[in-house]
């Protein structure tokens, strides 16, 4: 059987972008697997978390914290890596990088420099959550809010106008701060709230 992530016997040197269970260990795919153990280099954006999940694989790699509070230092390092031909795979938390998580400016820095970027597709809060909705496909992924109410405002008044479903990331910290807020500006519309997705106390709320 031929190695699916190898061309010509040889793994594509660059960064790689592989998504990780959004909750469910099992929802990890085959190629990620295979492109982890193959890696020179994991960046993590919580290594304690990643451990966890590389371990139950037995991945055994050496990893580099790289997140929001740390990408910019790290960002001359991991560049020497890939122009030295080394396989560094990025991951996050949870779900597919630089997806309302850390990179973006790795990826830049990339494409800057004319490294090889390969995504992989795999789990995603996003695409799960439309696919239970029953909503228009139709959507606007907007991510997570700003951190003032004020502002907060400002887009819930600019986004009620679009005809489109809206999907939103909001932490359990603040969803009874933030529903109130979508009430005011979404009156009459379907709403469904997605928690746990894949994990045991998974729910779907709906109203």
């Amino acid at each position: 059987m031929v190695n699916p992530i190898l061309h010509n016997n040889k793994l594509k040197k660059g960064l790689y972008l592989i998504p990780t269970p959004i909750g469910n260990l099992g929802d990890i795919t085959f190629r990620a697997i295979e492109l982890l153990k193959n890696s020179d280099f994991i960046l993590c954006e919580d290594t304690r978390v990643s451990k966890k999940l590389l371990d139950k694989f037995e991945i055994k790699k050496e990893l580099i914290s790289n997140h929001k509070f740390n990408e910019i230092k790290n960002l001359s390092k991991i560049i020497d890596l890939l122009k030295n031909d080394k396989i560094v795979s990025m991951i996050s938390d949870a779900g597919t990088p630089c997806i309302s998580d850390p990179g973006a400016i790795l990826i830049n820095k990339c494409l800057e420099e004319n490294i090889n970027i390969i995504p992989l597709p795999g789990p995603s809060a996003v695409t799960t959550a439309m696919s239970v909705s029953g909503f228009d496909e139709k959507y606007l992924f907007y991510g997570f809010f700003p951190e003032k109410e004020k502002m907060i405002i400002e887009k819930l008044k600019i986004l009620s106008n679009l005809n489109f479903s809206l999907v939103f990331f909001i932490s359990p910290k603040k969803i009874n701060n933030i529903i109130p807020l979508i009430k005011s500006y979404f009156k009459g519309r379907k709403i469904l709230i997605c928690r746990e997705i894949s994990k045991i106390y998974e729910e779907y709320i709906r109203s």
